[in-house]
């Protein structure tokens, strides 16, 4: 598995460090509010446990399933809940925590059903960016890094459930996701 890695994007002390700052500063914003933490399952699960200790504000978990990749590098642009909240969410103070934001149509359209829903706030927090691939604007309140447009895993993040439980970000040589693809379809 680590022989896919081309190169180590973020190191697991940046991780801690930015998700200690990341907790410091949503704990300030949130001063007088209970959170209701929204991850975006999968990739945002690891990401998410990590921060909600970060934070030292009162929090309530709760999760989402989308779907926009498959088995795919690429979002397809259809968005498809696979996985709706548990909780209601009428009045409360929410905070999606997504793993990445790609094309951001995922998110967008995420943060309108969501919005739609009558929460008292809605605000978004990302462990990585990639504003160069950005097709629609969505607000985003927490940015962990900033990141070139290549294809990333580990900390959650995956291609074909593949290299989630690595404990850093990395670049995947494209050779494993495209000898991975063809052995798919053999």
């Amino acid at each position: 598995m680590v022989d896919d890695i081309k190169e180590v994007l973020v190191t697991s002390e940046a991780l801690a460090a930015r998700i200690r700052e990341l907790g410091e500063k949503i704990s300030a914003d949130y001063a007088d509010k209970d959170i209701l933490m929204v991850g975006v399952l999968r990739g945002a699960v690891i990401f998410m446990a990590d921060l909600a200790r970060a934070i030292s504000r009162p929090v309530a978990l709760d999760f989402i399933a989308v779907s926009s990749y498959g088995a795919s590098t690429t979002s397809s642009g259809v968005v498809r809940i696979i996985k709706d909240l548990d909780e209601d969410i009428a009045g409360r103070h929410l905070l999606i925590v997504e793993d990445i934001i790609d094309s951001g149509l995922t998110l967008k359209y995420l943060y309108d059903n969501l919005l739609s829903r009558n929460p008292a706030s809605v605000r978004i927090c990302t462990l990585l960016s990639k504003p160069s691939r950005r097709k629609v604007d969505v607000p985003v309140d927490y940015n962990g890094f900033t990141i070139p447009d290549d294809f990333v895993v580990g900390y959650g993040l995956d291609f074909a459930e593949k290299y989630r439980n690595l404990p850093y970000v990395g670049v995947l040589k494209p050779e494993a996701y495209k000898s991975q693809a063809a052995h798919r379809y053999e």
